[in-house]
């Protein structure tokens, strides 16, 4: 009897191994297997997200006509930031910046004093999205990241040809709590940013976004923004991680260069 519950025991186990085995199999194959799609979807998505941002499409534009737009209308650029030059060291369409950040050999880390973001580490190279017509450059659109309350917030920001005038700002990705630091999503919030300046009379980071609402009457208005009701650190977040990608870690070279370029203050 003990030899037939044992043999009973063997095999269930064994049944059990053998299911185990195939579940992972199918599982590792599906994997295998939409990884094309995935990337192709992250991929869509940033496009999406960029040509939203720039006002060039709608968030809810067809696939296609995404493709499309962003093939058209918008010309990635790789950018040096400790040089703050465009480069051609790699290939701006396929570089990774985020990959990179973690990479010792493409990023260092930042000192406390210069990590504003709170990012910990910045790569040497990013990308930026340029917006041209007739050859002649009208919008530049810059990736930013930092932390919030709970989460590191990934977007972009779209600045005019002034290089100071914002187009659009928005996020793709973050964890912040709904209602409260999720309020970035709000398009109400988001169209309050078009036509608010980042940058001073003196070419440097001065956006802020304020607690409550902004005095339209403060010679300060045109740097401020109303704060995100219920998230005070949300809202820092926010302005630490715009000041740090607008000033001298960031692309705030860049943007001096281009502004030294075009004759324009």
């Amino acid at each position: 009897m003990s030899e037939v519950k044992q043999e009973s025991t063997r095999r269930t186990l064994l049944v059990a191994l053998m299911v185990c085995l195939v579940c992972s199999v199918v599982v590792a194959g599906a994997a295998v297997g939409l990884k094309p799609a995935q990337v192709i979807n992250r991929e869509l998505d940033k496009q999406r997200n960029i040509l939203s941002i720039a006002h060039l499409a709608d968030a809810a534009a067809p696939a296609a006509e995404v493709q499309r737009i962003f093939k058209e209308r918008i010309q990635p650029r790789l950018v040096d930031l400790d040089a703050g030059r465009f480069s051609d060291a790699q290939d701006a369409a396929t570089f990774d910046a985020l990959k990179a950040a973690q990479d010792p050999a493409l990023s260092a880390p930042l000192a406390a004093s210069d990590d504003i973001a709170s990012i910990r580490r910045r790569e040497r190279y990013s990308v930026v999205y340029l917006v041209e017509d007739a050859g002649a450059l009208q919008t530049i659109i810059l990736p930013v990241r930092g932390y919030g309350l709970w989460s590191t917030l990934h977007g972009f920001i779209a600045l005019k040809n002034d290089f100071k005038t914002v187009v659009g700002l928005g996020f793709y990705q973050h964890a912040e709590t709904p209602g409260l630091g999720g309020e970035v999503d709000n398009p109400r919030w988001k169209a309050l940013w078009p036509g608010k300046q980042v940058m001073d009379g003196e070419g440097q980071p001065a956006i802020r976004i304020v607690k409550g609402n902004v005095d339209p009457a403060s010679p300060q208005a045109l740097h401020q923004v109303d704060g995100l009701a219920g998230a005070t650190l949300t809202s820092n977040g926010v302005s630490h991680l715009l000041n740090f990608w607008l000033g001298p870690k960031g692309f705030g070279p860049l943007l001096a260069h281009l502004r030294e370029e075009q004759g324009t203050h």
